[in-house]
């Protein structure tokens, strides 16, 4: 086998990698022209009473409605907003804990910490995902949700999840801000749990550079979400508000965001279906390799296919990996490197771990009567563990069948030398 390039040996791959991002590698006309659209009209807030039935935020809510079969659907700015939203829509707050898992972008917690609930950290399994084991372990009597994060475009384990939620009567709330289009067992994940959140965000299938999507089939949960997305309760001067006032924010998505994420849902069924065959491809030819590890779902129907993840023996040679397929002309990292402050892994959290509120206090943490809830690196020692020795790589739809024999072609180089 020929010397790794990074020891001197000529590079498997010269050619520049594909890029990470999807949604925005599509944009072109049909966007501009939706957006031109909206300067034409100089309609630019949703909220207008002339025109109203010409909204963008309005028509996207429908797209979403339409795609996955859900009843009510809310635009809003971020999907940070979205969780947020869908936190005090089910009725989240201040004594309560949401159990969310140790692996899944910091904005998870923060939500759960902002509407004055305690962030309880639960395991992940080597999907990625949340373990359903550890959370029935880590359930209280303070557990009000769940928030289940289908975490680089694989789904989680939806029907152990439900089942555990109904048994100790939880809200779940899914996070799909990466797996927009996953499904689970046939059904579009957003649509399972009682509320689902997506993000609009341009790393997102769906990208509009920042915005969120929420959908629910319980009126009342998509009125409390409403009201809080905008305190003013605009929406409510043209239908029946059902529910008591109380003060909101204002999440509100701009018609120009909603413009440029119109009409990206009909594209997303061919792209998603060129990363999933991508993937499936990949996950086959890799499965030869004897010195790396990859998960049983990889690559099946819970695997959008928008990145590839393996698994090696420990923390330094999954670094080292990480490293040598970089040199290789194969962009990668390691899942959790402890070097770095990656927002992804729970102890880079920095407010958690020191469970501090913006003010310099401990809110919602000094609630409770008796603090017993601590977050340290040992919290989730399973998560730390599959992270540290995972190693990444960003697959995107224009990933060709040469870049999949560059991809294997490099591993089985740097395993040959390095595993």
């Amino acid at each position: 086998m020929e010397k790794l390039a990074i020891h001197g040996g000529t590079p498997v791959r010269t050619s520049p990698w594909v890029s990470k991002y999807m949604g925005s590698e599509e944009l072109g006309a049909e966007e501009k022209a939706r957006v031109l659209r909206v300067l034409d009209k100089k309609r630019i807030f949703r909220y207008l009473p002339e025109g109203l039935e010409t909204s963008e935020a309005s028509a996207l809510e429908e797209e979403y409605k339409n795609f996955l079969g859900s009843t009510y659907a809310l635009a809003v700015n971020s999907g940070t907003s979205a969780l947020i939203c869908a936190l005090v829509a089910a009725g989240v707050g201040p004594g309560h804990e949401v159990i969310i898992p140790a692996y899944t972008w910091v904005a998870t917690a923060c939500a759960v910490a902002i509407v004055g609930a305690v962030p309880v950290l639960a395991e992940i399994d080597s999907s990625l995902t949340l373990d359903p084991a550890d959370l029935a372990a880590k359930i209280t009597p303070r557990s009000k949700a769940v928030i289940v994060v289908h975490m680089r475009g694989i789904s989680a384990a939806m029907d152990e999840i439900m089942a555990v939620a109904q048994e100790h009567g939880l809200m779940v709330i899914e996070d799909a801000a990466q797996a927009n289009g996953g499904t689970y067992r046939g059904r579009l994940v957003g649509s399972i749990g009682q509320i689902g959140c997506f993000s609009l965000q341009q790393s997102k299938v769906i990208a509009a550079g920042e915005g969120g999507m929420l959908v629910t089939d319980s009126e009342e949960l998509w009125q409390r979400a409403v009201l809080y997305h905008d305190g003013a309760g605009y929406q409510f001067r043209f239908l029946e508000r059902k529910i008591p006032a109380f003060p909101g924010q204002n999440y509100r998505l701009t018609e120009l965001q909603a413009a440029l994420s119109l009409g990206q849902l009909a594209k997303m069924p061919a792209i998603l279906q060129r990363t999933r065959e991508n993937k499936r491809r990949l996950v086959e030819r890799l499965k030869a390799q004897p010195k790396i590890e990859l998960a049983p779902v990889f690559g099946t129907e819970r695997d959008l296919g928008v990145s590839l993840v393996f698994f090696v023996a420990d923390e330094e040679k999954a670094r080292k990996v990480a490293e040598a397929l970089t040199a290789e002309g194969i962009p990668s990292f390691q899942v959790y490197d402890s070097r770095a402050r990656d927002q992804h892994v729970y102890v880079n959290w920095e407010f958690l771990m020191a469970k501090r509120d913006p003010w310099g206090g401990s809110f919602p943490w000094n609630l409770a009567g008796e603090d017993t809830r601590d977050y340290s690196p040992s919290t989730c020692p399973v998560t730390l563990d599959l992270l540290s020795r995972a190693v990444q790589i960003h697959l995107n739809h224009l990933v060709t069948d040469g870049d999949l024999q560059d991809i294997e072609a490099a591993i089985d180089k740097v395993a040959f030398h390095l595993l």
